[in-house]
């Protein structure tokens, strides 16, 4: 059976590819999902795209998972090659890590809606369409790889996007997760919301104003990413040697 040209690393059931189900499919593109460390990683070795994404383990816990050091081999030759990868949170920081950038603790984890500010080079590129708040969840951050300029920032996070080449982005923030999905994330991370004192109302609040416009500018931002691979342009900036 030929394997699906997207195919998905996902962590935990819940932080699955959300709205970019829909996405993919208005592309004409299919998904197939891996679940480490039941699956192996194979079928993402030639695949049209590879999309990582979030999770609650860390980048740093790859002496203890053997499935996260396969997941950064996989990024790291795909990257190598040049194949359109994408990661999300995790997924971003696993980029990062895969290209000798630091993933560290923050001081306060950052979770909840709020907006990007935007770098020169993130809004001119297809990160121009994040207007809204977006939805954060994540205690640790990563700092940016060599060459590859910030394209977002947050008050708490000042690394929040870069990209390598035309073919590769790396997200921090999520722009998949719909009001419908978040009951399914609340759920699976109520310890961690409850030990940092976040009101699950709160969520649920933020996630009625702002999840319909955070989803429809992030398939907007993935569509003028797709789009310009597929037509061959450059990306935010080719990673320099300097």
């Amino acid at each position: 059976m030929t394997p699906a040209p997207v195919q998905v690393v996902r962590h935990v059931s819940f932080e699955d590819l959300g709205t970019m189900e829909r996405l993919f499919a208005s592309w004409g593109l299919s998904f197939e999902y891996l679940d480490p460390p039941r699956d192996e990683l194979a079928h993402g070795t030639d695949a049209k795209l590879l999309v990582v994404m979030g999770g609650p383990i860390s980048v740093n816990d790859v002496g203890r998972f053997r499935h996260l050091g396969e997941e950064v081999d996989l990024i790291r030759k795909r990257i190598e090659r040049g194949l359109p990868t994408l990661g999300i949170c995790l997924g971003a920081q696993l980029i990062a890590y895969a290209l000798g950038a630091t993933v560290a603790p923050m001081q306060d984890p950052e979770i909840g809606w709020g907006r990007l500010t935007l770098t020169d080079a993130g809004s001119a590129g297809p990160l121009r369409y994040l207007t809204s708040p977006v939805l954060h969840w994540h205690g640790e951050a990563f700092e940016l790889p060599r060459g590859c300029p910030s394209l977002a920032s947050t008050p708490k996070c000042p690394n929040q996007a870069f990209a390598v080449g035309a073919h590769t982005l790396a997200l921090q923030f999520h722009i998949e997760v719909a009001e419908e999905h978040l009951e399914r994330w609340l759920v699976g991370h109520i310890h961690e919301l409850d030990h940092v004192g976040i009101p699950v109302a709160k969520l649920r609040d933020d996630a009625r104003k702002f999840a319909a416009k955070a989803t429809s500018e992030g398939a907007e931002l993935l569509t003028d990413w797709w789009s310009g691979m597929i037509a061959g342009r450059q990306g935010f900036q080719v990673r320099g040697t300097n």
